[in-house]
């Protein structure tokens, strides 16, 4: 779980150069998150969506020898939020669910496209603990059991009880340090179950890793599917296993192994996947490739073994991108005629969804290259030092496989629309809403000059004013009156022709500073239990954001301490009452405590991962009668949001609004780091066409 997804470097020169259309740049921008017997009906749809005809289009193609195999990146969202207890959030907006859509579709399409085997890249669920999600991945997995056809599993860093990272601690957490009757992931997915592929081999004494064997095109391979944080006992079973297939290519599964760098598309190295080159992959010939999860967006990079042979590796996780992933999967052809491995990144429930639902996000086929692109390979060459018998196979393929599946998940599949984002003409370019109770824009000094403490950011009503503390209050240390500076920097759709940067925050130090209102402004008063209500505000995460120093860092809060409110029985009672931050994932995070009576708690709403250096409108809709809340990153709802949230609880009308602060315990605490741009209350549930995105009329 770390990293995200590019935005393409067109979009990045439409923006700059202030292009109207910025529907590509909202597409990419972002990339968040928002089985039943129900489910069914949905594979008869994805069946007919399926379809049957080859369309390539060209019966007079040379057939070629190829294959493809299926992989499914984390799906731990999608069976979370396929439960009941996180209100059907798929089966109730859309009527159908993700996980089920694509190995129903593997099912469904698996002999026209010669796939002769699956591979997942584990977390199969978010929550370990909770029955109800693996009960989602269980009847999903199913589809395949029932069609016969294989696959691999392993568990991911989410699916075991002690989920120790390896680079905080290398030498605990592993699979040999597990109480095995505990763990749930054992239970699902057993090895009496596993045994029921007829391409399984074997799995290790602990259970939690297994091989498989598979034929393809007259080739034969082997699958080595490593759960998380494997021991050197498990290292060795491994090795036995290669040992044990000395004529085999391997294909080396994890959930972890390379991850991405932050500009989003270049690999990055672990500690954990330079361990597993030292010990098992470098002087393995036969292996030749390696997949992997856990770190989010999509990445290749090639390296050299000790025979001076490439080894492929790739990692690829989508569960940060819309509706927790949006039903990508990916698609591996290997052919074998024209020694090409292509890769198509897919989603085979986007064209489930009804039409009504679709947006800019909803992408059936991925065209970014980090995900749709093809490596060269020699296959005899390359496996020849360990099977000089490898051969081509019969030419029993009309056409490529990739081809084939991208024209099957597109039949009948009209891509959504997209609105013109139409950048302002003025300063004045917005819709004025009668319904706002604030509305900061911070802009007005000269460009990198700093923000004077006591310095008024006018609030637009006159109401509610903000203004610069004072430097070093409370337990802050170092600040300087440069720590927040003026900035012509705002994002392209904000009429504000400015923002303020936060600079040199520091958690640890603590190194912040920020505004707030007056302790006599009404917004202090205010809870808008109801009329509901809307905040909206434009950041950007600073590029040089460091978790060490800036997670859960606030773009808003309100001062107090939330334990002190009456009926408060939750988590962090040192924690203000409201929460708007980013937490160490660069999630955007909405925490808030109802304005009701009785036992309450904070509950919170939550984005995918937010791209550092990158302008995102965030807006948080709380509907006046249901009470549900819905957070909005550059106009695409969240897979995480809450219901029957009432309201916003205040201490007091003495307790301020604080932009680029929080507190914790009654200090001042998590100071942001990067630009805020205008920031506006509305005591309405405001409809898009309302939101500072969108133009007067």
């Amino acid at each position: 779980m770390k990293k995200s997804f590019p935005l393409p470097a067109a979009d990045v020169a439409a923006q700059s150069a202030g292009v109207a259309d910025g529907a590509l740049q909202r597409r990419n921008l972002i990339k968040l998150g928002f089985a039943s017997a129900s489910t069914l009906a949905a594979g008869s749809l994805l069946s007919a969506c399926g379809g049957g005809d080859d369309s390539s289009g060209s019966s007079a193609a040379t057939p070629i020898s190829s294959f493809a195999l299926a992989v499914l990146p984390d799906t731990q969202f999608y069976s979370r939020y396929a439960t009941s207890s996180e209100s059907s959030q798929y089966e109730r907006h859309y009527g159908s669910e993700p996980y089920f859509a694509q190995t129903k579709w593997v099912a469904d399409n698996a002999q026209k496209l010669n796939i002769p085997f699956l591979i997942h890249l584990g977390d199969v669920v978010d929550q370990v603990g909770k029955p109800e999600q693996w009960k989602v991945a269980d009847t999903a997995m199913q589809v395949l059991e029932v069609a016969k056809i294989p696959y691999s599993i392993l568990a991911g860093n989410h699916d075991v009880l002690n989920d120790e990272d390896f680079d905080a601690s290398p030498t605990t957490g592993t699979d040999t340090q597990r109480v095995l009757a505990n763990e749930p992931y054992l239970q699902w997915f057993s090895a009496k179950r596993a045994k029921r592929q007829t391409t399984f081999g074997e799995r290790d004494s602990t259970g939690f890793h297994e091989y498989h064997t598979f034929t393809a095109q007259d080739q034969q391979f082997l699958v080595l599917s490593l759960s998380w944080r494997i021991s050197d006992a498990g290292i060795n079973w491994a090795r036995g296993v290669i040992a044990a297939h000395p004529k085999l290519p391997v294909i080396l599964v994890n959930h972890q192994l390379l991850n991405i760098a932050p500009d989003a598309v270049s690999p990055l190295e672990t500690g954990y996947g330079k361990m597993l080159w030292e010990k098992l992959i470098r002087d393995n010939d036969q292996i030749f490739m390696t997949l992997n999860g856990h770190h989010h967006g999509g990445a290749h990079l090639t390296k050299v073994n000790d025979f001076g042979n490439a080894v492929e590796e790739m990692v690829v996780d989508y569960q940060m991108a819309y509706q927790g992933g949006n039903g990508l999967m990916r698609l591996y052809e290997f052919d074998l005629t024209h020694k090409l491995i292509k890769v198509l990144s897919f989603s085979p429930w986007v064209p489930m969804k009804p039409s009504a639902s679709l947006n800019a996000f909803d992408q059936a086929v991925l065209t970014e290259p980090n995900h749709s692109f093809s490596i060269s390979m020699d296959f005899a060459k390359r496996f020849a030092r360990f099977n000089p018998t490898f051969g081509v196979g019969k030419a029993t393929v009309a056409t490529s496989l990739v081809d084939q599946a991208k024209a099957l998940v597109l039949k009948g599949f009209t891509e959504p629309a997209t609105l013109v984002a139409v950048p302002p003409k003025d300063a004045d370019d917005y819709p004025k809403v009668v319904s706002t109770v604030a509305h900061w824009r911070f802009y007005g000094g000269a460009d990198g000059s700093a923000v004077a403490p006591g310095t008024q950011i006018a609030d637009v009503t006159g109401a509610n004013p903000l203004h610069r503390d004072q430097l070093n209050t409370s337990v802050i240390v170092g600040a300087e009156a440069g720590d927040i500076v003026w900035s012509n920097d705002h994002h392209y759709l904000s009429a504000a022709p400015g923002s303020v940067g936060f600079l040199n925050t520091n958690k640890n130090t603590p190194r912040m500073s920020y505004f707030l209102t007056d302790a006599s402004a009404a917004i202090n008063a205010q809870t808008f239990t109801s009329t509901g209500y809307t905040v909206e505000a434009f950041i950007k995460i600073n590029k040089a954001w460091d978790k060490s120093k800036h997670a859960w860092m606030n773009i808003m809060t309100r001062d107090g301490k939330r334990g002190d409110l009456p009926g408060f029985d939750g988590g962090d009672p040192e924690s203000p009452p409201m929460l708007f931050a980013i937490s160490s994932l660069r999630e955007v995070q909405w925490e808030v405590v109802p304005d009701t009576s009785g036992p309450r708690e904070g509950l919170a709403s939550w984005s995918g991962e937010i791209i550092a250096d990158t302008w995102v409108h965030i807006a948080i809709v709380n509907d006046p009668t249901t009470h549900d809340t819905v957070m909005y990153v550059e106009g695409a709802p969240v897979l995480r949001n809450t219901s029957n949230v009432p309201g916003l609880a205040t201490l007091s009308a003495a307790s301020p609004w604080v932009v680029g602060a929080g507190s914790w315990d009654g200090d001042r605490a998590d100071g942001f780091f990067g630009n805020i741009g205008e920031v506006r209350v509305a005591a309405e549930a405001l409809p898009s066409n309302k939101w500072l995105t969108a133009r007067r009329t």
